[in-house]
């Protein structure tokens, strides 16, 4: 995969992963609240920065030891465990 397109892949991706969750829920209730939008606004893209870069981190050393496909299977295999536990009330 090119570097460009990596990068333009991984923003559309997370971009739309995180419209409407939780954290961007609670980022607009804080600016609200506030009224202090800037200190909100780079507190948040901090947050994003820095566990972004701790999941690029953990995903290199991952690769190293586990095949991609493993990871997709383990990563379908949580996300079906953990939806099928919202739809069942438990999360």
């Amino acid at each position: 995969m090119g570097v460009w397109r990596a990068f333009f892949t991984t923003f559309g991706l997370v971009f739309l992963a995180e419209l409407g969750d939780k954290t961007q829920l609670t980022t607009m209730l804080m600016a609200a609240q506030s009224r202090a939008i800037w200190p909100v606004f780079f507190g948040s893209v901090l947050a994003l920065a820095c566990s972004s870069f701790i999941c690029v981190t953990a995903g290199s050393v991952i690769m190293r030891y586990v095949a991609p496909q493993h990871i997709r299977m383990g990563a379908g295999i949580a996300f079906l465990i953990i939806g099928a536990l919202l739809l069942l009330g438990k999360g």
